[in-house]
């Protein structure tokens, strides 16, 4: 997804420029940017939403980004100790710098490369959070064995942990894999069993989750930022090989490990349901327990600061569904899972995106919606909507026994005749509609009463098929006056003739 509808979507909802940045991994000085073109084109997320994604970026007026330069070395090192003097500032440090043409940059550039500096420096900040405002969720590192009752197989469960930043409120449950779509499941239960939605989901960089585990632009899954959408908040993944960013969670998987998994360690299961209910009794245990320093239990807590500030469930259930990229084929189709669906013919050969859901799978292309199917599980099987198919495919397709009855009647009931016969004549149906399509042409070219006309002297004298048809419109038979009856023949007298009078 392109990062300025998600910069939007966010602003509309309320959220600060610090907290879309972070959220987006963009500068905050691009969310301003983007923000200020969209006011002043007076464009939505809603409205951006209908455009695709290069007339979108050209109504924002977005240009080629600048190459940046290398930046020059500064000992930063020598700069923080020189700081520790009493009465010493960046501001002095830098302007000493310009004196001695040790750096030209400028003081907003100094400054922010010091920052940066420093930042990769193992410091720890105490972080403060607000009700309601951060999830984090992560997986633990125990597994628990479930072993099929029938098969004996043993499935190892995965155990996954959600915990709010403000009281510590935990939830777990156990998945059979870390897959997407169970990992999706378990945020929506999470949020289930909270009661409500918080503003932003803290998950470490778990391949389900997030695509690219980049430190300042990480890729979020396509199927993830729709849950995130449907549900009103932002994902922040935390960055790569930093546990800080997520020291709630991390607290909270070890006590799950201590005080759920381990004393459970020689139970043997032999179904997730069973797994669960046993996860749940000891879970809330470990809610209602209270914290050492705090003086209240988890449980406590969130009723009293996260619950009140977590925003309503949405009323409709989130709908999983996954996301692949398909060429459109030359018979305008694409293939999922064996089963092939139709696309307008103008996009044969181009890439598109699919998205796969329980019932439907909807094609996209630049932004756009171009097709919705009902999914199908039966393998090896096309299904084709008539407004993807090129005219004469269609109206090829459309061909039937009914169909050219029912053009013949509109033109007279000797044309009909005269294509009934057609058909009686023929072993297979398919066989004559060569044949009535090119009556359908004689009609066009020469006219529908010429064609009636015609079809009646073919049908008083017993002649069948488009070439007869043809040759009394060509030498201008249809013209001339037809007799009820064709002439009888002429009686011969010959002596091996008998003739009638010999039966008596």
């Amino acid at each position: 997804m392109e990062k300025f509808r998600e910069i939007l979507r966010l602003h509309e909802l309320g959220y600060s420029q610090c907290a879309i940045a972070q959220s987006c991994a963009v500068a905050r000085s691009t969310v301003q940017d983007y923000i200020r073109r969209a006011s002043a084109k007076g464009l939505s997320y809603e409205q951006l939403n209908k455009l695709s994604d290069s007339e979108a970026q050209e109504q924002l007026g977005k240009g080629k980004r600048k190459v940046t330069q290398s930046a020059e070395p500064i000992d930063f090192a020598r700069v923080d100790l020189e700081l520790q003097r009493k009465g010493v500032t960046l501001a002095l440090l830098w302007q000493e710098g310009l004196d001695k043409q040790q750096w030209q940059c400028s003081y907003g550039t100094f400054c922010r490369r010091y920052n940066q500096w420093r930042g990769q420096k193992q410091l720890s900040m105490r972080q403060v959070y607000r009700g309601g405002e951060k999830l984090f969720v992560d997986y633990c590192g125990l597994t628990i064995p479930v072993v099929h009752p029938k098969t004996g197989e043993v499935n190892s469960a995965q155990i996954f942990v959600a915990c709010l930043g403000a009281s510590n409120y935990t939830y777990a449950e156990a998945t059979p894999s870390q897959e997407l779509s169970h990992w999706i499941g378990a945020h929506q239960r999470a949020l289930a069993f909270l009661g409500g939605v918080p503003e932003c989901i803290v998950p470490d960089n778990l391949k389900s989750g997030v695509t690219d585990p980049c430190r300042y632009e990480p890729g979020v899954n396509r199927s993830y930022q729709e849950f995130a959408e449907h549900y009103s908040l932002a994902i922040i993944p935390a960055r790569p090989s930093k546990p800080r960013d997520k020291a709630k969670v991390e607290k909270a998987v070890q006590e799950v490990e201590r005080q759920i998994l381990a004393p459970v360690r020689h139970e043997q299961f032999t179904s997730f349901t069973d797994l669960n209910a046993t996860i749940a009794i000891r879970l809330k245990r470990l809610n209602e327990r209270v914290m050492h320093g705090y003086g209240l239990s988890r449980q406590a807590l969130f009723e009293q600061v996260d619950k009140p500030a977590l925003k309503p469930l949405p009323t409709q259930q989130f709908v999983f569904a996954r996301w692949k990229t398909a060429k459109v084929n030359l018979d305008y189709h694409i293939e999922v899972e064996r089963h092939y669906y139709s696309v307008p013919y103008w996009f044969v050969q181009r890439e598109v995106r699919v998205k796969v859901s329980e019932q439907l799978i909807e094609v996209f292309h630049d932004g756009k919606r171009l097709a919705c199917h009902e999914r199908s599980r039966v393998s090896y099987r096309h299904t084709t909507l008539p407004d993807h198919m090129p005219p004469e495919h269609w109206a090829y397709k459309r061909q039937s026994k009914e169909r050219f009855l029912a053009w013949a009647q509109q033109i007279g009931p000797h044309t009909q005749a005269q294509v009934q016969a057609i058909f009686d004549r023929k072993d297979h149906e398919e066989q004559a509609f060569r044949s009535i399509r090119g009556l359908q042409r004689l009609g066009q070219q020469s006219g529908s009463d010429r064609l009636e006309a015609a079809c009646q002297r073919a049908n008083v004298f017993g002649m069948v098929g488009l070439r007869r048809v043809r040759s009394i419109l060509d030498t201008h038979l249809d013209c001339e006056p037809v007799p009820t009856q064709p002439d009888p023949a002429p009686v011969v007298e010959h002596a091996n003739v008998r003739g009638p009078l010999y039966y008596h």
